[in-house]
């Protein structure tokens, strides 16, 4: 009788053990990313209302000139036309470039 009580309590110490593994499967993973959530949105939405008429004024906004605009569009039209290299990643060649 000895023998079968102690097969019941490891039963039910890996049931509780297992009970607890999946208890932490449930418990929230990302406390950080929670407390932040939404807080793009709302700056953006601050940003734009800022000053509602900013449309109408003739003055520039301030930022960026006319030329480096043009070359940083062109820049990136570009980047499309030849695709940058492969990388390796795992790099278990010793280089990063194949020839």
């Amino acid at each position: 009788m000895k023998n079968g009580s102690i097969g019941c309590r490891r039963i039910g110490l890996l049931a509780a053990l297992c009970a607890g593994v999946l208890h932490n499967g449930c418990s929230i993973a990302t406390p950080n990313y929670d407390a932040k959530f939404g807080v793009a949105v709302r700056e953006a939405r601050l940003a734009m209302t800022v000053n509602p008429g900013a449309g109408a004024l003739p003055a520039d906004a301030p930022g960026m000139d006319g030329r480096a605009a043009r070359e940083a569009v062109t820049h990136y039209q570009n980047s499309f036309k030849t695709p940058p290299p492969a990388v390796n990643v795992i790099n278990l060649g010793g280089s990063l470039a194949r020839p």
